[in-house]
């Protein structure tokens, strides 16, 4: 474990070559921190660093540059993540709040996530599984046709046609309508099943084939898909820092286009209230072993519905872009929770 003193050097590593994209030396660092010692001590201490493999000198008479060890225990050990200003909070919020359906949350998110990070920003569509029912309604289409809408907790709109093989009187449609919502509102999707399954035989033997079509088209529709949505936007912001990601920045450009990669990135998120932020080698795919990922998951009050993530090189500036999914998060769930 380092010392206070240690940490400070450290720290003031991290700041100025995420700043500045230079390798940092010892003169640097007591010019433009208040370290409270001399230069020698520094020095020592850096040496200590870079044997301990929290900093590295990528050539010969160059300053240290940050290791993905030394980026992690900043990490760690940061007091407090970066407040956004007023203006941004505000900023924020009329942008989100503008928007009128799931769809727009969502590329307003990855819109605004990507503008204030100047990352890559990621973005996944709730999930179905995770969602409660808000609503059903069922219109009519043609005189053997319907239309079942289901509208999630999160706002979520599926649609499907249902051919139901006759004609439903208008009131058993608003009966079936009504057993129905009083039946699945409130209810997870994955756990419709049982609740949904014996509604027909509530009808008299003339209505239950008809109850019976509609019972099969909502089950089929709150069934997860595997073509599971994600939104991206920023891919261009890494093309001026590709010399950053070592080697090259293709095999970082080409995970993100792989949707499974992704949907496993943000799978491995945690909850609303929390952050996860794997670095460089941390991460478990080889193609992000040069990036970073902050991620958190969003969902109406302590549920977490889907996630979210900004990917970019290590050398990234973790409190501002911590600060920033968070708050973002946060707006969004307040959004899905009708706040």
């Amino acid at each position: 474990m380092l010392d206070e003193r240690k940490l400070a050097v450290l720290r003031a590593i991290v700041e100025d070559y995420v700043h500045t994209q230079e390798p940092v030396g010892s003169k640097a660092l007591v010019d433009r921190h208040n370290l409270g010692v001399s230069p020698a001590t520094v020095r020592n201490d850096m040496a200590a660093l870079e044997e301990d493999g929290y900093i590295a000198q990528p050539h010969t008479s160059a300053g240290r540059i940050p290791t993905d060890k030394g980026y992690r225990l900043f990490v760690d050990r940061l007091t407090t993540i970066k407040p956004l200003s007023t203006a941004e909070r505000r900023a924020i919020s009329t942008f989100l709040e503008g928007a009128v359906d799931l769809d727009d949350v969502v590329n307003r998110t990855v819109r605004l996530l990507a503008q204030l990070t100047r990352q890559v920003a990621v973005v996944q569509y709730p999930s179905l599984s995770r969602s409660t029912v808000r609503h059903v309604e069922l219109v009519t289409l043609s005189s053997t046709r319907l239309l079942l809408v289901l509208i999630t907790s999160t706002g979520r709109v599926e649609q499907r046609v249902v051919d139901v093989g006759g004609s439903v009187a208008d009131e058993v449609l608003g009966d079936i309508r009504a057993r129905l919502n009083a039946a699945v509102v409130g209810m997870k999707l994955s756990d419709l099943q049982d609740v949904v399954s014996d509604l027909p035989e509530r009808f008299t033997e003339d209505d239950r084939p008809y109850v019976a079509s509609i019972v099969s088209t909502f089950l089929e529709t709150v069934v997860e898909r595997p073509d599971e949505r994600i939104a991206v936007s920023g891919t261009a912001n890494l093309i001026p820092l590709g010399q950053e990601f070592h080697y090259s920045i293709r095999p970082v450009l080409e995970a993100l286009e792989e949707q499974v990669v992704l949907l496993r990135l943000l799978g491995e998120a945690t909850g609303p209230s929390r952050l996860t932020v794997r670095i460089g080698h941390e991460n478990p795919y080889a193609e992000l072993s040069t990036a970073s990922v902050v991620a958190t998951g969003y969902g109406p009050g302590d549920e977490t519905v889907a996630n979210l993530a900004v990917v970019g090189p290590t050398r990234m500036d973790y409190p501002g872009t911590m600060s920033a999914v968070r708050a973002v998060a946060r707006y969004v769930s307040q959004i899905l929770a009708g706040e």
